[in-house]
């Protein structure tokens, strides 16, 4: 089980690769259940699945281009196939769904490996961001004016 300690010491890369992992964990459950005919267990698992890309989706950065843009797509893509698969009781489409997020998440974790997460720059609170420090030579003092 991962704590909300251990998130909050991930960077957002790693953030991501834990969502891909927990993505594909649940659709491996939501076939399971479909071909056992346990639909209930199914739909939950598959309301995961679109819980998770919709926040793969939402955590796009459209500055770095046009891969955010065709990411966002093949994330829609992919909720729309787990809908018509929990609709239909479809554990077939159920599976190509979960191909093509495999896929993405292969290619994310072989990126993180390739290039190893950074952690995002820390955002200065509202006491930083509007109090300036200097030193000030010996004998001096600030007036206020």
């Amino acid at each position: 089980m991962i704590t909300k300690e251990m998130i909050y010491q991930k960077t957002p890369q790693q953030i991501t690769a834990l969502l891909y992992e927990a993505g594909l964990t649940q659709f491996d459950r939501a076939i399971t259940f479909l071909e056992a005919k346990q639909y209930a267990e199914a739909n939950k698992a598959m309301q995961k699945i679109n819980d998770i890309t919709e926040r793969l989706g939402a955590g796009l950065n459209y500055e770095a281009g046009i891969i955010a843009d065709q990411l966002d797509h093949v994330y829609n893509f992919i909720a729309d196939t787990v809908v018509q698969a929990n609709l239909y009781k479809d554990a077939e489409r159920l599976q190509q769904a979960r191909q093509l997020f495999e896929t993405i998440a292969e290619a994310w974790n072989e990126a993180l490996r390739a290039a190893p997460a950074r952690p995002a720059a820390r955002k200065r609170n509202a006491y930083e961001q509007n109090i300036f420090v200097e030193a000030r030579p010996a004998n001096t003092f600030e007036t206020g004016n």
